[in-house]
């Protein structure tokens, strides 16, 4: 914390002598290539520390880069041979008589695209400064200097969460002591009870005051530095309040949940009327309306089921708040999640059904647009920059998108391969989603021409795409956490969806030329990408499946207490994965539209993934538990080296 303050100081002093440009603002430091000259600098600095104790802003910080050249040269070609940079800056800072080194995590693409920077000059830099026996300055600029403050903000937060989890368990250790002592004294007619929990009283674990002085020292160091002296505020972020569950969102459940019933059993009533479901009826409808409803009724599906998974996983007190890295504040509860999709299928079937009555009443042309004004409404208020209907989640899950699409270059985090891992379950939403913007967008709503997108050769080759697109930034996410952390196992897993893809491409050909090659090539490359899926599945992501387990087939450790539910779930999760046969054999419900079967057979995807949800997640808190993990492990800044590094 000490070097922070003390970098800031030399940036605001630097700032205010005017020395750096405004755009960016940073320390330099001179760095030479001869060791006389560097402990002369050393010295000098010592001086200047001694001299200003009592003037702490005027400090100025020197940065010894070149002590030991050979060493960090060695350090330097060490990492460029494993090929992965884990900090923007391998150099050191002298500080306080220490050799220090600022490490930043490459999160983003900015960060990793800096890194590939200093590699790539690193080495024309030194041999210049070698050859001319020149100086090079060190530059520490505003914005590494921010993202320190925010690892070290972040790390005081997750000190002060682990002690009062340490203060908690001590209570429960002695509110547990004294129950057993009062049980044991019930039973046996003695009493014993004074005796001994004055001695557990007067032992260390209770009597010890660390933990409180602990406590006292992160506040005092928050307060002041990261909130202004503000005790309020620094108490928003070391002890968060929960938000209070109203009963009035129950209420609206209930409300919505009836006129989206109502208005349900009225669209189908109608649509049954008009016969819009059957095959050889209102083409124009099934091919300009219907994908916006099969659309909306994939994603609220889901939505509804991570509800569904988020309730069970409270009940079953899985922490699924600190694995996703949510705020207690501001996350999303199941009631909150019923509500908005209650409320939102109330109005996207409203609409519809709107929209088909006045196509009843032979309103053909005035109201084609209906449809995608009801799609751009969602969209608007997805990105609506107002603080209204959970603002923060919102956001949040822009971002999580962002880092999806862009995979490999953010850090791959678990609420970021959770949601890509439900996105591989919505590629019918997706290419449901491409369809309707093309439809909309060139305005073939307006002549009602749904072919004028499937005649367009990019189209096509776009929708292709689609199909493939939530396997491949799946896949570079396992790249990129390889890249990071080094696990073989990374790789392994980039495999499944690289055999995913290559069934989708399978399928993809099959459809277009439907002979028995490409369908023995379908149900091969099927078969081995669904073999692959279920083994990752069943021991990878739920942990079952261990032969030296207590429970026969399953895990030593297991949070449900009926364990034919793991079987039985075990067996949903194999049929529901071979839904891909009905491309085979082309099953057809009566008089159904074959659009109609295709979401039923989406749903099945979609309620799969949701099942697969919570026992993902089961597997996940009991590594956790078995590790001991309850609060994040925050990097720090600035790490110590020693002489020999």
């Amino acid at each position: 914390m000490q070097i922070l303050i003390e970098l800031k100081a030399a940036l605001r002093q630097q700032h205010a002598k005017g020395s750096a440009p405004k755009e960016d603002e940073s320390i330099s430091g001179t760095i030479s290539c001869d060791e006389e000259s560097n402990r002369d600098m050393a010295e000098h600095e010592q001086g200047q520390q001694g001299n200003s104790q009592d003037e702490p802003d005027q400090k100025d910080v020197q940065y010894d880069d070149s002590a030991k050249p050979n060493e960090l040269s060695k350090s330097t070609s060490s990492k460029r041979q494993d090929g992965k940079l884990k900090s923007l800056s391998n150099h050191f800072i002298n500080c306080q008589g220490k050799n220090l080194r600022i490490h930043i995590p490459l999160t983003n693409p900015t960060r990793t695209f800096s890194a590939v920077t200093y590699l790539l000059w690193d080495d024309l830099v030194n041999q210049t400064s070698k050859k001319c026996g020149g100086e090079r300055r060190l530059h520490i600029n505003k914005t590494k200097l921010h993202h320190a403050e925010k690892m070290i903000r972040g790390a005081l937060i997750e000190i002060y969460k682990g002690l009062d989890y340490l203060q908690t368990y001590r209570n429960l250790n002695m509110l547990a002591f004294a129950k057993i002592l009062k049980k044991f004294d019930k039973v046996t007619n003695q009493q014993v009870l004074p005796i001994y929990l004055r001695v557990v009283e007067s032992s260390y674990f209770n009597s010890s005051d660390k933990i409180l002085k602990l406590t006292d020292e992160v506040e005092e160091i928050f307060v002041k530095h990261f909130a202004e002296d503000d005790r309020r505020k620094a108490m928003k972020y070391l002890k968060p309040t929960q938000r209070k569950e109203s009963h009035a969102v129950t209420f609206f459940i209930g409300l919505f949940l009836g006129c989206f019933v109502a208005l349900l059993i009225g669209y189908v009533i109608m649509a049954h009327i008009t016969g819009m479901y059957r095959p050889q009826s209102n083409t124009i409808y099934m091919e300009t309306v219907y994908p916006v409803l099969s659309m909306f009724s994939l994603l609220f599906l889901h939505f509804f089921l991570y509800g569904c998974n988020i309730f069970m996983w409270r009940k079953t007190r899985i922490n699924y708040s600190f694995i996703f890295e949510l705020s207690s504040t501001k996350e999303l509860k199941y009631r909150d999640i019923f509500l908005i999709c209650t409320s939102s299928m109330t109005a996207v079937v409203g609409a519809l059904f709107l929209h088909l009555f006045l196509i009843a009443k032979g309103y053909n042309e005035q109201i084609q647009a209906i449809p995608g004004l009801v799609l751009l409404i969602f969209l608007l208020l997805l990105v609506c920059p107002f603080n209204i209907i959970h603002k923060s989640s919102r956001y949040r899950l822009l971002c999580v998108i962002r880092n999806i699409v862009l995979s490999p270059l953010y850090k791959v985090v678990m609420l970021d391969f959770f949601m890509a891992d439900q996105l591989c379950s919505q590629v019918p939403m997706l290419r449901n989603l491409e369809y309707v913007a093309c439809y909309y967008i060139t305005g073939s709503y307006k002549t009602q021409d749904y072919g004028l997108c499937m005649r367009n050769k990019n189209y096509r080759d776009l929708a292709y795409a689609v199909s493939f697109l939530p396997y491949y930034w799946r896949a570079m996410q396992c790249a990129r956490r390889w890249f990071d952390e080094g696990h073989k196992s990374h790789l392994v897993n980039l495999g499944k969806y690289v055999s995913a893809m290559l069934a989708a491409g399978a399928k993809v050909a099959y459809e277009k030329e439907r002979s028995f090659g490409w369908l023995c090539l379908l149900v091969t490359m099927s078969s081995a990408a669904t073999v692959y899926q279920l083994y990752w599945d069943f021991v990878k992501d739920w942990g079952l499946l261990q032969f030296n387990s207590k429970n026969p087939w399953l895990r030593d450790e297991l949070i449900l207490r009926r364990k034919f539910i793991y079987y039985f779930s075990m067996g949903l999760n194999l049929v529901l994965r071979l839904a891909w046969l009905q491309t085979v054999f082309h099953y057809s419900f009566g008089n159904v539209d074959y659009r109609v079967t295709g979401l039923f057979l989406a749903a099945l995807e979609v309620v799969r993934r949701g099942h697969w949800n919570f026992y993902r997640l089961e597997n996940e808190h009991l590594n956790n538990a078995g590790k001991f993990r309850a609060v994040k492990t925050v990097p720090l800044p600035f790490h110590e080296v020693d002489d020999q590094d």
